[in-house]
């Protein structure tokens, strides 16, 4: 299966550069295959917190903020969907919490995966293994990408 991970921008979202593209999909890939999944189409859409608020409202019927949203279009081992990351959610979310920027993005980028992959985070229990995997992954990352 040919794998295909693109990112794209919509109205207040934040582009990256293609040389971090590049080393997040690797990463990405890498994540998927030590979850023992496959990558099919994957889209990231990096959007403002109004473009995303819209789509939770319309799809799932929350009239909330968030950070991320994912729509899974495959089934596990298959990891293909489109992920929605308001990059104005994530840069508030990472003032509020002290940490730097592409650290909280990339948390938000492989937070959406884990979902592709099954991993929940309804409960405390999956809302724990949520985090667990996410530091899990985070420390996978390459050098450029980990700020190293």
């Amino acid at each position: 299966m040919e794998h295909e991970i693109l990112f794209h921008v919509e109205e207040g979202g934040t582009p990256l550069s293609e040389a971090e593209e590049s080393k997040l999909q690797d990463w990405i890939l890498e994540i998927i295959s030590a979850r023992g999944g496959q990558a099919g189409a994957i889209n990231y859409i990096f959007c403002g917190d109004e473009y995303l608020h819209q789509l939770n409202v319309e799809y799932l019927g929350h009239d909330t903020l968030t950070d991320i949203i994912t729509f899974p279009y495959e089934h596990f081992p298959v990891v293909g969907g489109d992920l929605f990351i308001s990059t104005e959610r994530v840069a508030e979310n990472a003032r509020e919490l002290g940490l730097a920027y592409p650290d909280e993005l990339h948390r938000v980028i492989i937070h959406g995966i884990l979902h592709l992959c099954g991993q929940g985070d309804k409960s405390d229990l999956e809302s724990a293994r949520m985090r667990e995997l996410e530091d899990w992954a985070l420390g996978l990352r390459p050098g450029e990408l980990a700020g190293k």
